[in-house]
């Protein structure tokens, strides 16, 4: 059993299972303001850890295990919310091994949702990380900042371009890959998570086909 957060509104049409990023576990306050954003949205979601976060480690899981604790927090967000449609990702490395589970089997996923995807290390530019997408084949949205650091602009819409109609892009203006904003931007928080709140809900009714 995982250690989970179930954030679920009475208006709920979707669940997303959602997790963390490589240097914060599920209470992490970007993931609290995403799912907050959510849920006013009707979406609920289902936070949950990976096994170092869990025993205090700084170095993460292996793919494998990461992989496996993926398609266990699916297993349960069915068995905890069994009428709502699901999708899955997470943010930087918690999407990252998301769609690598999906890539060998996620069932009950219906699409991806990536908060940042890593597509390489800041400085070292590169699509390797990208490869496995190449076997998913549910639905992907990619929110990522154009400052973003470990995607680059141009390898990131190189790669969607390439998994074509699965692939939906959206850049957040400005942002980096912890969507940040610089103050000069006149943006506040707010309106970020806003954004990808609005982009992930749009994204999930296209294909999903609930009037959330």
């Amino acid at each position: 059993m995982i250690s989970t957060l179930l954030d679920r509104p009475r208006n709920a049409w979707l669940l997303y299972v959602l997790a963390h990023g490589a240097g914060a576990g599920m209470k992490h306050r970007f993931l609290e303001s995403i799912a907050g954003a959510l849920g006013d949205r009707g979406v609920a979601t289902l936070r949950y850890q990976f096994p170092y976060m869990e025993t205090g480690s700084r170095r993460p899981d292996s793919p494998a295990i990461a992989e496996a604790t993926v398609q266990a927090a699916v297993r349960q967000a069915l068995e905890l919310a069994p009428p709502l449609p699901v999708v899955a990702g997470g943010k930087s490395f918690g999407g990252r091994m998301t769609s690598g589970a999906a890539a060998r089997s996620l069932p009950g996923a219906r699409g991806l949702a990536f908060l940042g995807f890593p597509l390489h290390p800041p400085g070292r530019p590169g699509t390797s990380r990208a490869d496995h997408l190449d076997s998913v084949q549910v639905p992907m949205l990619f929110l990522q900042g154009t400052r973003d650091q470990f995607a680059q602009r141009d390898l990131i819409t190189g790669v969607c371009a390439r998994l074509g109609s699965r692939a939906t892009l959206h850049l957040i203006d400005g942002a980096d890959h912890s969507f940040g904003v610089p103050q000069r931007s006149g943006r506040s928080t707010s309106s970020v998570m806003d954004e990808l709140a609005d982009t992930l809900v749009q994204w999930a009714r296209s294909f999903i086909g609930v009037a959330g």
